[in-house]
């Protein structure tokens, strides 16, 4: 069995201990384990704070865009491999693999792209500034700079590939080392990944990291000048803010968590837009499983279309195969984990007590070939509430897996934007309709509440790519249970890993700190 290492200090090193075993959702059958025991966590973060900051910040931004870039190229050549690997150890289709490698690569070169035009300096202006006093020769103007610390970031287990990428990417351009812990259980892509960063990405010593396995006590060396990016749970999010080491030193964290994603139909509509409608709640509710943060969980639909969403859905949703991901047929593979399946079952038992099953639901997957029966398989479900405004459970706990629950309203915007709220915070919710009026009153009241809105509509059919894709050039984050952090959004990015300083003096020699 293939025996998995982390990349700290400049080496490949192999922990003790315990091993956590990797295996193939759709199997059972193990693939890799890992031990971290003794692994010097602290000298790994003297390392990037010693070695990799310095370097980077050496090389300037258009310098560190190009290191971008060769990360993307690499790890594109390598791109069938690591498809295979995702399917193997995360139970993707080949699609859904794409979508986390692709996503991965596409994301640094776009930040390459950007960071080409920034130029050699180390600092950033925020701003046009502005004159302080009588004379425009006293002249005030914010910078940002890089922090001179070591950027953790810990990531979720469903996008090994982009949710490293994403945060490398930021973080790298930006002049600061990372140190990336990936969610054990699908561990086995990021490693792959470093391998080849390491061997063909030309990157400084000390840059990037990688820890394996278990997190230990990683955060307890945390201090003033670093940061911690995290990507998981609403509760493990809640936990790690929470830590005294974190908030002593006042290390800066950016959560980005779970989330009850809402779309809503509005009450009038072209047929173009509501086959957009049924096209990207199926896509959200089948892809990755439904393993993704931005998936839709809550479908708001008119009392009177109800019935006929319902019977669309049902008819769209009975094609889809699960199965081996390995299959060319299939389209819904396994859940990652077998707790990520015993979880989701007991959460549709929970949804169940306000909700009726009408497709799918927790009950073991039937007619899987010998070699799955053991896998983690969980049919797409479909919900429809008893009641929209009492169905707590729907609108406090997220199943994350290929489940959504319809929750009919009274066609009002005002009426869709109460029951999206119930939810206290999305990562992105979805709005499909033509009546402008309308698309601009329930955009108002989703703004509050939401990270990212996507408006769906006739015009916008064939050209836009479904509310789950995180694209660069836009904010990813949301508020309240959403984790209230925000990444990407193009330059917006870097803003976590550089310090805001206002500088004061004379206007000549800003202009000139600040070229």
């Amino acid at each position: 069995m293939t025996t998995l290492k982390s990349y700290l200090c400049g080496r490949w090193q192999a922990g003790g201990g315990e091993p956590a075993v990797l295996v193939n959702p759709a199997t059972a059958q193990a693939l890799a384990e890992v031990r971290s025991d003794g692994l010097d966590r602290a000298a790994a973060l003297a390392h990037a704070r010693e070695a990799g900051g310095p370097a980077l910040r050496t090389l300037g931004f258009a310098r560190r865009a190009e290191l971008l870039d060769r990360m993307s190229k690499v790890l594109h050549e390598r791109r069938d491999e690591l498809l295979e690997i995702a399917i193997q150890n995360g139970g993707n289709t080949r699609s859904d693999a794409k979508f986390d490698v692709d996503g991965a690569t596409s994301t640094l070169a776009a930040y390459a792209r950007l960071g080409a035009a920034l130029g050699d300096g180390q600092v950033l202006p925020d701003g046009e500034g502005t004159q302080l006093g009588r004379s425009p020769r006293f002249f005030g103007r914010h910078l940002l700079a890089p922090r001179h610390g070591v950027a953790v970031q810990i990531n979720a287990f469903n996008f090994p590939a982009w949710g490293f990428a994403e945060k490398a990417a930021c973080a790298l351009l930006a002049g600061v080392p990372l140190l990336c812990k990936p969610a054990t259980s699908t561990c086995l892509l990021a490693v792959r990944m470093f391998e080849i960063l390491v061997e063909h990405g030309e990157l400084p010593e000390g840059s990037i990291q990688l820890l394996s396995g278990a997190a230990g006590d990683l955060l307890d060396h945390l201090g003033p000048q670093d940061l911690l990016a995290f990507t998981g749970s609403a509760d493990t999010g809640l936990e790690l803010r929470g830590r005294r080491n974190l908030l002593q030193h006042s290390v800066r964290v950016n959560i980005e968590a779970d989330s009850l994603n809402a779309a809503v139909l509005a009450p009038s509509f072209e047929e173009e837009t509501y086959d957009l409608f049924l096209q990207d709640v199926v896509r959200e509710l089948t892809q990755k499983a439904g393993q993704k943060c931005t998936a839709i969980r809550r479908i708001l639909v008119p009392d009177d279309a109800v019935e006929r969403v319902r019977a669309d859905l049902l008819e769209r949703l009975s094609q889809y195969v699960v199965g081996d991901p390995a299959r060319p047929d299939v389209r819904v593979g396994p859940l990652a984990t077998r707790r990520q399946l015993e979880d989701a079952r007991a959460g549709l038992r929970r949804l169940s007590e306000c909700a009726t099953i009408v497709l799918g639901g927790p009950d073991p997957v039937e007619d899987l070939p010998e070699a799955n029966r053991a896998g983690y398989f969980l049919r797409p479900t479909l919900l429809i509430a008893k009641d929209s405004r009492r169905a707590d459970a729907v609108h406090q706990h997220e199943v994350f897996g290929p489940v959504a629950t319809l929750l009919p309203y009274d066609g009002t915007a005002a009426g869709a934007g109460e029951l999206v709220s119930r939810g206290h915070g999305c990562l992105v919710s979805s709005a499909y309709g033509d009546d402008r009026r309308w698309m601009r009153e329930i955009v108002e009241a989703l703004l509050p509440w939401n990270g990212r809105i996507y408006l769906g509509s006739a015009q916008a059919a064939g050209v836009a790519p479904g509310p789950g894709v995180a694209l660069p050039d836009l904010v990813h984050g949301g508020p309240g249970r959403a984790g209230g952090g925000q990444e990407l959004g193009g330059l917006r990015g870097l803003d976590f890993y550089m310090q805001r300083t206002a500088v004061q003096g004379f206007k000549g020699l800003l202009d000139r700190l600040s070229s």
